[in-house]
């Protein structure tokens, strides 16, 4: 609406006074003979209607009703709240002018953003960037934390002993990403939903930790949620405190995962891990690679520098070099920089960049476009877009300088 406010005479903002219908706003507020509103705009700020743009095809002043074309969806309810905007400023542009005043700062601000989805093997030199990424300002990696080993998973899952179980597993030593060994479960066709393996752990307590940590793979790719790991304080994970959602997976790719604790104040007396086959995927092969308990506010971290990674800008990665990929080791990483503002799409959305910038640019573009020749007082309205637009300027001349960025695209 700070928009709106800055435009001569172009918002008024009211409610209605009394229950008209699908093409009917009335509302005794208003002023005016018959017909003074006619090709005004209202958009719908409440109610079963909000959100929506029509136009007043006339008014009666008697009984002060707008009649809209296009109808609204629903009838119009007394006190549903509205906007009416002046013919010159059609509410669709005042949007797109807003989202032109947030593109033009592309590139030169950032919405602040951070990733811990990265980890660190020993061996890989290149990482995708997570897609919210349009830029990296530092890359850092772990160097300790708060935590302790849930499962080395160098053992078998041999609590729960079915004879029909649906799974045969192997620890093996030629597919892993900690240590020297990982857990395959190989997954029959015959497996149905719900099928569950579990193994008895020593008694832990993680009511101070907030994440769980493990390595995971699958030779089919999954969706989040059809594999589950289960944490328990009864054997076999028979009620268990937590159900974790292990992430959609890319098949035969190792996935990091740090899923979230539901309820760590619960976990004192943890006895008991579960790997459930929640969905039915068909027949695979899972690989399960150490599972630890950590805690997300006490970890230690150390910058990389910037002479050991750099941007690969077509391919959109994180290339490490081979000094680079040495220092970070078997550690998780921790990627600094941000995105591009995003874009308004409703009048509840959050601007993510300053605000006076956005709404004095948008102010200049709307007026720029309203002053068409001398029967619009064209003089008037580009005097008052550039005196917006020196504010606008202002405004952009507070954005922080961008030190040390590496763009990704």
């Amino acid at each position: 609406m700070s928009v709106g406010y800055n435009l001569p005479r172009a918002l008024y903002v009211s409610s209605a006074s009394s229950s008209g219908d699908t093409t009917s706003l009335i509302d005794n507020t208003l002023r005016g003979g018959n017909d003074k509103h006619n090709g005004e705009w209202i958009v719908a700020t409440s109610g079963n209607n909000d959100g929506q743009i029509t136009r007043v095809d006339d008014y009666a002043q008697a009984a002060t009703d707008l009649t809209l074309a296009p109808a609204l969806s629903n009838s119009t309810s007394s006190g549903d709240t509205y906007e009416k905007w002046a013919a010159p400023f059609p509410p669709a542009r005042i949007h797109d002018f807003i989202n032109q005043a947030i593109m033009e700062t592309y590139g030169r601000v950032y919405d602040p953003t951070e990733d811990l989805s990265l980890h660190g093997d020993r061996f890989q030199a290149r990482y995708s960037l997570p897609s919210d990424f349009t830029m990296v300002k530092r890359v850092f990696y772990r160097t300790g934390y708060v935590g302790d080993e849930v499962h080395p998973c160098d053992r078998e899952f041999d609590e729960t002993t079915d004879p029909d179980t649906p799974f045969t597993q192997l620890v093996q030593d030629e597919d892993f990403k900690h240590g020297s060994q990982a857990l395959s479960i190989t997954v029959a066709a015959s497996a149905s939903e719900n099928d569950l393996l579990t193994d008895v752990i020593d008694e832990l307590d993680m009511s101070g930790h907030t994440h769980l940590e493990f390595w995971i793979k699958s030779t089919v790719a999954t969706t989040s949620g059809q594999l589950d790991i289960l944490l328990d304080d009864t054997a076999a994970c028979a009620s268990p405190l937590e159900t974790l959602a292990v992430p959609a997976l890319t098949a035969n790719t190792w996935t990091h995962a740090r899923v979230a604790l539901a309820n760590p104040e619960s976990d004192t007396a943890i006895i008991s891990i579960g790997f459930r086959y929640t969905s039915d995927i068909g027949a695979c092969t899972v690989i399960l690679g150490y599972f630890r308990g950590v805690n997300n506010d006490k970890m230690t971290w150390l910058e990389l520098p910037r002479h050991l990674w750099r941007i690969d800008k077509e391919n959109r990665d994180v290339v490490l070099t081979k000094g680079g990929v040495d220092t970070v080791g078997s550690n998780l990483i921790r990627l600094q920089g941000g995105d591009d503002p995003a874009l308004l799409t409703t009048d509840a959305g959050t601007c993510e960049i300053n605000d006076q910038y956005v709404i004095d640019r948008a102010t200049e573009l709307a007026l720029l476009s309203a002053s068409g020749g001398p029967q619009t007082d064209a003089d008037e309205l580009r005097r008052l877009a550039g005196y917006f637009g020196r504010r606008a300027g202002q405004a952009w001349g507070r954005f922080p300088p961008l030190v040390g960025v590496r763009k990704a695209e």
